[in-house]
């Protein structure tokens, strides 16, 4: 294992960047273009579910630095994607990106008028917060985030549709699934092995929106 030694960095920042430099996903990320190695959770969960497909009208929020989204320009070639984030990302072929909070309270508009009052086919959201180390906290507001992301799929999503959303295991995960239960007919709750066994970084792929 390669450890990384500077005496300027913190303990827990060098833990970190030993953790990468021998991560195997970070590393096939670099080969295979990926920005990011999150591309390998959402490869891995497709190939399972294959909710994926061409032409589809896909929303990616949280999109940063974009792995998620080169993912989605390879798979939904004749189709719409929309990455949107509040940080910068680089142009990727295929995707429209908008810097932009999923909050702000004109972005149901937004999603309307992009997708010309036609609905979504697919939400992708892999928020969450910059961890604390407080573990329970942590899971409390990145579910929170979660939540917010079921409840805006429920006005934009077809019924036929798919919701994968990252949620962290512990506090208030049970409220966030009960809720997603009312809205979709198939629920999963998924551990990626791309995801680090360590991490309590679980997705929620909620599928086949209910007629309420």
């Amino acid at each position: 294992m390669k450890k990384f030694k500077n005496k300027n960095l913190t303990a827990s920042s060098k833990k970190w960047i030993t953790r990468q430099f021998n991560d195997p996903y970070t590393k096939l990320a670099k080969q295979k273009g990926y920005r990011s190695r999150s591309a390998f959770k959402l490869i891995e969960i497709n190939n399972k579910f294959k909710f994926l497909k061409n032409n589809l009208n896909i929303l990616d929020l949280g999109s940063a630095p974009g792995g998620w989204s080169q993912v989605c320009a390879d798979i939904n070639k004749n189709g719409k994607n929309l990455s949107i984030d509040i940080l910068n990302m680089e142009i990727i072929d295929n995707i429209f990106f908008y810097k932009k909070d999923f909050n702000d309270s004109d972005f149901l508009d937004f999603i309307n008028d992009f997708f010309k009052r036609n609905k979504v086919d697919i939400v992708l959201s892999d928020m969450a917060v910059n961890t604390t180390g407080n573990k329970d906290l942590d899971a409390i507001k990145t579910n929170a985030i979660a939540l917010d992301v079921v409840n805006l799929s429920k006005l934009i999503l077809k019924t036929k549709s798919a919701l994968l959303v990252k949620i962290f295991s512990g506090k208030d995960e049970n409220i966030l699934i009960k809720n997603a239960k009312e809205l979709f007919k198939k629920i999963e709750r998924i551990k990626p092995d791309s995801s680090r066994k360590e991490s309590r970084e679980m997705y929620l792929l909620c599928r086949d929106l209910k007629i309420i």
